[in-house]
């Protein structure tokens, strides 16, 4: 089977269902590879990843990326969503994996659209969420995992970030 994780169109050449060479044409107001022998469409997924956005005595809860893009800069906790996952659930695993902290999911914040990088989300679902309990260590794609005052962050990663801490 064909992972979605950074495949295009251009690189789905063969049919899923019965391995024909795809061939491309216009369908559903766009261009989309098609099997001629079968019919399949190949639609790309949506990538969607969910955020946790945590306060600690006034701070926000941020991790130090360790790969690229933006290695080195700091973002809220988050991570893909899995198919068939709740995206709030989803929140709170990224959170525990990339920072040892257990929280649970409280609200909504915001949906960010917008694909900053290749391997990026297409959407982010942003929580707040509530610290339960755990060890700030970091863990995971996270090299640091730190609280820091709204009024002195580090460097930041993404778009996608800076909206997310401007709307609370």
């Amino acid at each position: 089977m064909v992972e979605d994780e950074g495949l295009n169109q251009a690189e789905v050449r063969f049919c899923l269902r019965c391995g024909a060479s795809l061939v491309t044409q216009e369908k559903f107001g766009a261009v989309r590879p098609i099997c001629p022998r079968c019919g399949w469409i190949y639609f790309p997924d949506l990538k969607v990843a969910a955020a946790a956005l945590v306060f600690k005595d006034g701070q926000v809860l941020l991790v130090q990326r360790v790969n690229h893009p933006a290695q080195g800069l700091w973002t809220l906790p988050a991570g893909f969503v899995d198919s068939g996952e709740d995206p709030a659930k989803a929140a709170e695993r990224e959170c525990l994996e990339e920072t040892g902290l257990v929280v649970h999911v409280t609200g909504l914040i915001d949906v960010v659209s917008g694909r900053e990088h290749e391997h990026g989300a297409d959407i982010v679902i942003a929580y707040r969420a509530e610290l339960l309990g755990g060890e700030l260590v970091p863990g995971d794609d996270a090299g640091a995992a730190r609280f820091y005052p709204v009024t002195d962050l580090p460097p930041l990663a993404f778009k996608a970030t800076r909206q997310i801490l401007q709307a609370t």
